[in-house]
């Protein structure tokens, strides 16, 4: 969900009116999925490499999330959607990663659309997490080496209980993957649109839905 500093900057406003504006948006996408037959969505909300914007800004985005959380919640659970956290929680404040757990609990049983928010997340950092856990499964003897697959460290990502991603889109004109889902995504369809994260509409959405509907994915084979 990228472009929020920016099209705050193109106001004249300071980089957070920019976020609260995006986080505004984050509602219109969610509701609208099943309309488009998206089930599962994943969006990138703060990552890694975060941290290193100005302590007012980093400051600014946790206090959006706490206040995200609590006022969206019902909402949220109202609209059936199961919401789940991805990223590593131990640089969090208490009271925000007891938000997060508590929506998790509260919305545990819904199935309109899964929600996944990727916070404090970077695929990196996922796939060094997991091999870590991974490593210790083999030295205690739950996991021998030779067992260790491509189909094995999946089940110690964060997405473990999560399909990989069909289609990921990336707005505000950046042409990179910044280092989302990097395992998951090794066949996902892309779009880069130079939409910043604040314009971005539920038409939008549901076009680029479309069009991932026509593109032929053969996951590395041709067609017989």
């Amino acid at each position: 969900m990228d472009g929020n500093g920016r099209w705050a900057t193109q106001r004249g406003r300071p980089r957070l009116f920019g976020h609260r504006a995006g986080a505004k948006r984050v509602r219109e996408v969610v509701e609208s999925c099943p309309d488009v037959g998206v089930e599962y969505l994943t969006i990138f909300a703060f990552s890694t490499e975060n941290w290193r914007r100005t302590q007012t800004e980093v400051a600014g985005l946790m206090s959006l999330f706490r206040m995200y959380i609590s006022r969206e919640a019902r909402a949220l659970d109202e609209f059936g959607a199961r919401v789940r956290f991805i990223g590593d929680r131990v640089k969090l404040d208490a009271k925000l990663v007891k938000l997060m757990d508590d929506l998790e609990v509260l919305t545990q049983n819904n199935t309109s659309v899964h929600l996944t928010i990727a916070l404090n997340y970077g695929g990196r950092d996922e796939v060094a997490r997991a091999t870590k856990r991974l490593a210790q499964d083999v030295a205690s003897g739950n996991l021998k080496p030779e067992d260790v697959d491509e189909e094995t460290l999946p089940k110690y990502l964060d997405t473990c209980v999560l399909p990989d991603p069909d289609l990921v889109i990336r707005t505000s004109g950046e042409a990179r993957i910044s280092n989302f889902l990097l395992w998951q995504s090794a066949y996902a369809e892309y779009e880069f649109i130079d939409t910043l994260w604040p314009d971005f509409t539920k038409e939008e959405f549901a076009r680029l839905c479309a069009s991932y509907g026509g593109r032929d994915r053969r996951f590395g084979g041709v067609k017989t």
